[in-house]
């Protein structure tokens, strides 16, 4: 597969990675007692005061809570005011078909694309009618074939769902579940920097045989680390930055918004 060119001119790029923003059909829309609409736009708010200038924006899937394309084009409209090419992969909530019908006639649902001295892999994990994630043989030959086709360029692996324990038993339990098909590809090209994931609503950052590994706040409600059943965070919604430069090392962070006004509703059992 050849990957589409993202023209930069300097030497660095700098990614935005908005994740989890669970969005509805009809506008104020709630998850957890949160108006997941409201809170994607302060977090952009937040993203346009701090990031002058954004060469990507990654949104790594749960883009909506319902599956309606209202839902996708109130993302995408919410997003936009960020000025910089966009890039989309599905969640376990989030429904093919009318994402593909917002996206239609952009790139937003391109799978690799090179930024810059980097290649980025968009994954899909999407198991319809599951929460959990697995890669299909078709994705995990998309990423060797790109692997093998562009040794020479740093990788940015993305997807869903997470492909290492995090530690929390609920979330375990429906991260990637074929996550030793991953790592048998990953493992044989030293050309992968990092892998980059939303679903578990909290910052994560570690790193395994030397390949980054690094899971974003939701732009909505978030989950508390650790806990052994479903327990919802106080901490703010967020985003993360990255920049990647040409000798294959990142610099990132994750920032929050301040303000919100958030009580959780503890009638839901679940998201």
């Amino acid at each position: 597969m050849a990957a589409a060119p993202l023209t930069v001119e300097h030497d660095s790029v700098l990614l935005v990675q908005l994740t989890d923003s669970h969005l509805f059909a009809e506008a104020g829309g709630k998850l957890l007692g949160m108006d997941t609409a409201d809170s994607l736009q302060r977090v952009v708010d937040l993203v346009l005061d701090e990031q002058p200038r954004v060469d990507l924006m990654l949104a790594t899937g749960d883009l909506s809570q319902d599956g309606s394309l209202a839902s996708y084009k109130r993302f995408r409209q919410l997003s936009e005011r960020i000025d910089a090419p966009v890039r989309w992969c599905p969640g376990n909530h989030d429904e093919l078909a009318p994402m593909q019908e917002a996206t239609r006639g952009s790139d937003m649902m391109a799978p690799v694309f090179d930024i810059g001295a980097w290649r980025v892999v968009m994954l899909d994990t999407l198991v319809p009618g599951a929460v959990f994630g697995m890669l299909r043989d078709e994705q995990l030959a998309l990423l060797e074939q790109t692997l093998q086709q562009a040794p020479h360029r740093p990788h940015l692996v993305c997807l869903h769902h997470h492909p290492v324990s995090i530690g929390s038993r609920w979330m375990d339990s429906i991260g990637l579940h074929n996550r030793e098909a991953l790592f048998e590809v990953l493992d044989r090209f030293s050309c992968v920097k990092a892998l980059l994931w939303g679903h578990i609503h909290q910052a994560f950052d570690s790193e395994r045989r030397g390949v980054r590994l690094l899971a974003t706040p939701s732009t909505g409600v978030q989950f508390a680390p650790g806990s052994e059943d479903f327990q919802v965070d106080t901490l703010a919604p967020g985003y993360r930055w990255l920049r990647l430069y040409a000798d294959g090392s990142l610099d990132t962070g994750v920032s929050r918004v301040v303000g919100i006004d958030f009580v959780v509703d503890y009638c839901v059992k679940g998201y």
